[in-house]
C-alpha cells in the first residue's frame, strides 16, 4: 500500500510514517518502478503499537525494543516486564505532581489569604515558611544553614 494510503489508514501524516521507517521502527519498504514506497498491510498495525506505546510514555528507544519483527515474535516476558516498568514510572510521576499540586495550593492560599498590612518580601518569607511546615519545601543542607545564619544576622 501506498503512503498516502498508510496515513489515511492510520491518521498519521506521510512525514511521521517516513520519521518511523527511517528511525526503523518500521520496516524499510520496497520502492516501486515509479519510486512510490509500498508498505506491508502489517504496518497498519504497527504504526498503531507504536502510537499507542508514545501515548503510554514510552520514548521510540524503548519502542525499537519492544517491537516484534513480524506478530508472531511478540517477546512476551520482555513486553510485560516493560509495561511493569512504565507503570512504577506512571506511579512515581503521579506522586511527583500530587506532591506539585499540594505545594501550589498551599502557595495560592497563603498569598490569597496574605495578612493586611503586610509587605510582600515580608509575606513571601512567611508563604515560605508555612510551605516548610506543610513538608512542600526543603532547602538543601548548606542553602538551609545560609538562610538560617542570615535571618539571625
Amino acid at each position: 500500500m501506498r503512503i498516502g494510503e498508510l496515513a489515511k489508514l492510520t491518521g498519521l501524516a506521510p512525514s511521521r510514517i517516513r520519521f518511523y521507517e527511517t528511525s526503523g521502527l518500521i520496516n524499510s519498504v520496497e520502492r516501486k518502478a515509479n519510486g512510490y514506497r509500498d508498505y506491508a498491510p502489517d504496518t497498519v498495525w504497527i504504526l498503531e503499537i507504536i502510537t499507542g506505546a508514545q501515548s503510554a510514555g514510552f520514548s521510540l528507544e524503548e519502542i525499537r525494543h519492544l517491537l516484534p519483527l513480524n506478530a508472531k515474535g511478540w517477546q512476551h516476558g520482555e513486553l510485560l516486564d516493560a509495561l511493569k516498568r512504565k507503570v512504577a514510572e506512571v506511579e512515581v510521576l503521579q506522586k511527583r505532581l500530587e506532591q506539585s499540586r499540594t505545594q501550589l495550593l498551599v502557595a495560592i492560599e497563603s498569598i490569597e489569604n496574605k495578612p493586611e498590612g503586610i509587605q510582600c518580601a515580608d509575606n513571601t518569607q512567611r508563604v515560605l515558611e508555612r510551605l516548610r511546615q506543610e513538608g512542600s519545601v526543603t532547602l538543601p543542607a548548606r542553602k538551609r544553614a545560609r538562610a538560617g545564619s542570615a535571618s539571625v544576622e
